[in-house]
């Protein structure tokens, strides 16, 4: 089936869901439809989906602040792996980046989360130390 990357629609919504929670991507502490719509609000041409004819079998969520990229949510239907996906998902996100003059990109992976590392180091992500601290300013 032929995969193609494009914006997300509203109507995306439960599967995109469905398919962070198939692939663990969710936590109880961030509500994932609040995450999609507060994404709608910012940048939504940043947050892209890839479908073919059966539906939505993979996401990525980007966003730039000026002075970094972020990219979020990069999630693949576990019986599509291997086909490219995930990968032309992050080409598409960086073109987009780049089109807003994003110098570089960023993403975090949960320490957890070891077999993602041989892919992010094959598209050119390399890691480095850092201390990552966060606060929730709104309770969801």
């Amino acid at each position: 089936m032929t995969v193609s990357i494009r914006r997300f629609d509203v109507a995306d919504t439960d599967a995109v869901v469905l398919l962070w929670q198939e692939v663990g991507l969710t936590r109880p502490w961030n509500n994932p439809y609040q995450d999609i719509s507060r994404k709608l609000t910012v940048q939504p041409e940043l947050f892209l989906v890839a479908a073919d004819e059966s539906g939505v079998v993979g996401s990525v969520m980007a966003g730039y602040d000026g002075h970094r990229g972020w990219l979020y949510y990069l999630a693949t239907s576990p019986a599509r792996r291997g086909e490219g996906i995930a990968r032309r998902l992050v080409e598409r996100a960086e073109e987009l980046l780049i089109e807003l003059g994003c110098p570089k990109v960023q993403l975090m992976v949960r320490p957890e989360n070891l077999e993602v590392h041989d892919f992010y180091s094959a598209l050119g992500f390399e890691p480095f130390d850092t201390w990552t601290t966060g606060k929730r300013l709104i309770a969801d």
